[in-house]
């Protein structure tokens, strides 16, 4: 007993374990490194993996949209959800079906001869503007032109990273089928990794953003139609080439705010300066037409009392998502914003409530 004794005090003499820092200064200093470290490792992994987040959030869109459909079909066709999620499928692969045969063959070679359309309208506003007295050097614009549609290929073959566009389509729509025909088995699965007191607040945010999602993309959709319906019964009217082609191109644009439309619009105006200025004249006055219905009737309407974007922050974000995700990101750019907002608000209408709930006395800290 005694030599145990001596050995525990021969032990305590070599003072604490150089792994314990005694002085709370240092401690302090540590638990801030360790926190940062922290961070800026899940910043890390958060980059890594963002981009399969984001083809997450695209199947959530997805899946918005199926739902919904499948409520609009609940209204009328008293079936269960699955059913009604399998009608809504249906129609949308027979669409695209239809606009892959029917339709491709001409929008086909409308396609080909976009592209010539397009270089010969260049041609001629490079040579007006050197009437006019500007400098322009054709090499340049060449150059820039091959640029650009490097860059759009770039883009193109970054919507899926590694795996490609397709996989990343199929993804997108496999997790969305899935997550439309049973959206509440997900919900409970995330809300049970929560507190007990945070569920109630997670289901009223969940409810408020796909409400809004829904609306948000039933207003998108409504503007597609619109707008490549009128836009090619406007232009096949008065007779413009490819009015099925730019019909088809400036349905498919209007999906993406802003952007979509400056394009659309200036391949409709290219096309329509080919047949004369009258016909130009006349692209130019279907285009804003279009545009100025569409922004001030049908999205109000539907979409734009719900998700009340500035556009000069859709803009934004548009540019900032296309850079860091190509295409993708810029698909989903407006709808990641939407859902921020609503999460904004939700978080501030609680704390508002929370500090309407409080005393007099509490406020006051008394």
């Amino acid at each position: 007993m005694s030599d145990s004794g001596e050995g525990q005090e021969d032990f305590d003499d070599l003072g604490t374990s150089p792994s314990r820092i005694t002085s709370p200064e240092m401690r302090r200093e540590v638990q801030k490194a360790v926190a940062w470290t922290a961070v800026i490792g899940a910043t890390v992994f958060l980059v890594f993996i963002s981009r399969s987040l984001l083809v997450i959030f695209g199947a959530m869109v997805f899946a918005a949209m199926i739902d919904g459909g499948a409520r609009l079909l609940q209204r009328v066709i008293p079936l269960k959800r699955i059913w009604l999620v399998s009608i809504v499928l249906i129609v949308t692969a027979g669409f695209g079906y239809w606009l892959a045969t029917y339709a491709g063959t001409q929008i086909s070679r409308e396609a080909a001869q976009l592209p010539e359309i397009v270089e010969q309208q260049v041609g001629v506003a490079i040579a007006w503007l050197e009437k006019q007295g500007f400098t322009v050097d054709q090499a340049d614009v060449q150059s820039m032109a091959g640029s650009l549609v490097s860059g759009v290929g770039t883009v193109t073959r970054a919507i899926g990273g590694i795996m490609g566009g397709l996989t990343t389509i199929l993804l997108i729509s496999i997790i969305g089928i899935y997550i439309a025909v049973d959206p509440m088995l997900y919900e409970r699965g995330v809300a049970w990794m929560l507190p007990r007191h945070r569920r109630s607040e997670f289901y009223e945010t969940v409810a408020k953003m796909g409400y809004t999602m829904r609306r948000l993309m039933a207003g998108r959709l409504v503007g597609m139609v619109f707008e490549g319906v009128f836009t090619w019964i406007m232009l096949a009217a008065y007779g413009v080439p490819m009015a099925v082609l730019l019909g088809i191109l400036t349905g498919l644009l209007a999906f993406i705010p802003n952007i979509g439309a400056l394009i659309a619009g200036a391949l409709m105006v290219l096309v329509g300066f080919s047949g004369g200025t009258d016909m130009g004249l006349y692209t130019i006055f279907v285009y804003f037409l279009v545009q100025t219905f569409d922004g001030y009737v049908v999205i109000p309407l539907i979409a734009k009392k719900t998700v009340d974007l500035a556009p000069a922050l859709v803009l934004a974000a548009q540019l900032i998502m296309g850079i860091l995700f190509g295409i993708l990101g810029l698909f989903l750019a407006d709808p990641l914003l939407a859902m921020i907002k609503v999460a904004l608000e939700q978080r501030a209408k609680r704390t508002d409530e929370k500090l309407k709930n409080q005393t007099p006395e509490t406020a006051d800290g008394t």
